[in-house]
């Protein structure tokens, strides 16, 4: 479950609390009554690793870059001097 920051706008009483997403918000500050509001800070999302790109999870049918080319194919051996 979420824990959501609130701050009172009277009294300046400020708590987290761990709510459902299927919880009401609350609207009156345990201190004095007034009425609360709901804090929102910043997420700290990191992504590390591949795996990121925009081209990593889509076929290369769909996607607007071009594949590699092709290795080009290696000169034939060179035939057996006969005796």
């Amino acid at each position: 479950m979420p824990t959501y920051a609130y701050a009172c706008k009277d009294c300046g009483h400020a708590f987290e609390i761990v709510q459902s997403f299927s919880d009401s918000s609350l609207t009156s500050c345990p201190e004095c009554e007034g009425t609360l509001r709901k804090k929102f800070n910043s997420v700290g999302v990191v992504f590390k690793g591949s795996g990121f790109y925009r081209t990593d999870s889509r076929d290369s049918k769909g996607s607007s870059v071009s594949p590699a080319p092709a290795a080009a194919p290696a000169a034939p051996a060179p035939a057996a001097a006969a005796n």
